[in-house]
C-alpha cells in the first residue's frame, strides 16, 4: 500500500492538534504526518507513531517549512495542508484513486468553525468552492460552474490544501524561495508550473475539506517588501519563459479556461 506523506506548515497554529487528530482519525490507508514547527514549540504534543514532529528555532516561512517536510517525507504521495483544516473520511485513498503522474489534486472547500470543529454555517451560496480561475492581477477567484463531473479541471486554487506524487513535486521544482518568496501565491507557482509544462491540474469533489480563514490568530504573514518581489514574479508569467520545463505561455492557459 502506497504512503501519503501530509506536510502540515505551522506557525503558532492555535488548532494544530486538532488538524493533525481529524487527519489521522479520517484516514484509511497509509499516513504519515509531518508538522513543521516553524520557529516556535507548542504547548502540547500529541502521541502516535505515524505524527513526525519537525522544529525550526528560526521561521523557515510557509515555502521553505513545506520543502522541509518534502525532505524527509517517506510517501509517493505528497498532500499539503494548512494547521486548520477539517477533512471527509478517507480522503487519503479518495485523493490516491485519482492522481496521475502529472497532475495537482485539490479537494472541495468548505469553511470550518474551528471552535465547533465542524462546517460553518453559512447563509449565503459562496460554498462549497470547486472552482477558481485567475483574473486580471493573476490572484485567484472563486466562480460558480454547475456540472456533475467528480473530477474536473480547475485553473488555480487558493492553496490550503493540495496533493500530488512526490516525484511530481520534485519535477516542479516546489516550491522556488529564491523567486517567490517565503509565503504568497503559493498555488500561482504551483498551477502555473503544472499547467504550463504539460501537467493538470484538477478538483476532486468526492473529497472534501473545511478551511478555517482567519481573523484572529493569525501565523505567516507577509514580510515587509516581500509581496511586491512575490507578484513581479509572478507576472513575469505573462511575457517571460519561467519554467525550465515550460511548453506553453499564459495565454494558452488564459485561452484553455476562457
Amino acid at each position: 500500500m502506497s504512503r501519503v506523506s501530509i506536510v502540515v506548515p505551522s506557525r503558532k497554529e492555535p488548532y494544530l492538534n486538532k488538524t493533525i487528530s481529524d487527519l489521522l482519525v479520517k484516514s484509511s490507508g497509509d499516513i504519515e504526518i509531518l508538522a513543521v514547527l516553524d520557529g516556535y514549540w507548542p504547548d502540547e504534543y500529541l502521541s502516535d507513531p505515524r505524527i513526525k514532529y519537525i522544529h525550526y528555532s528560526v521561521p523557515k516561512g510557509m515555502r521553505g517549512a513545506i520543502n522541509a517536510g518534502v525532505d524527509v517525507s517517506t510517501g509517493q504521495y505528497i498532500m499539503k495542508t494548512d494547521a486548520h483544516c477539517m477533512f471527509s473520511k478517507g480522503y487519503d485513498e479518495e485523493l490516491k484513486k485519482n492522481c496521475n503522474d502529472d497532475w495537482v489534486v485539490v479537494p472541495r472547500r468548505y469553511p470550518l468553525n474551528p471552535e465547533l470543529w465542524q462546517k460553518e454555517e453559512r447563509t449565503d451560496n459562496k460554498y462549497p468552492i470547486d472552482y477558481m480561475i485567475l483574473d486580471d492581477n493573476l490572484q485567484g477567484r472563486p466562480i460558480v460552474k454547475e456540472n456533475d463531473k467528480k473530477i474536473d479541471d480547475l485553473m488555480t486554487s487558493q492553496g490550503s490544501c493540495w496533493f500530488m506524487k512526490k516525484t511530481y513535486f520534485k519535477e516542479l521544482e516546489l516550491l522556488d524561495e529564491d523567486k517567490y518568496g517565503t509565503f504568497w501565491q503559493e498555488m500561482q507557482e504551483i498551477g502555473l508550473k503544472c499547467w504550463l509544462s504539460g501537467g493538470k491540474m484538477k478538483v476532486n469533489k468526492e473529497v472534501s475539506y473545511a478551511h478555517w480563514h482567519k481573523n484572529k490568530g493569525r501565523g505567516y504573514s507577509l514580510p515587509e517588501g516581500e509581496q511586491e518581489k512575490t507578484r513581479e514574479m509572478i507576472n513575469k508569467w505573462r511575457s517571460e519563459k519561467m519554467f525550465s520545463k515550460q511548453i506553453h505561455d499564459l495565454s494558452w492557459l488564459l485561452e484553455r479556461f476562457r
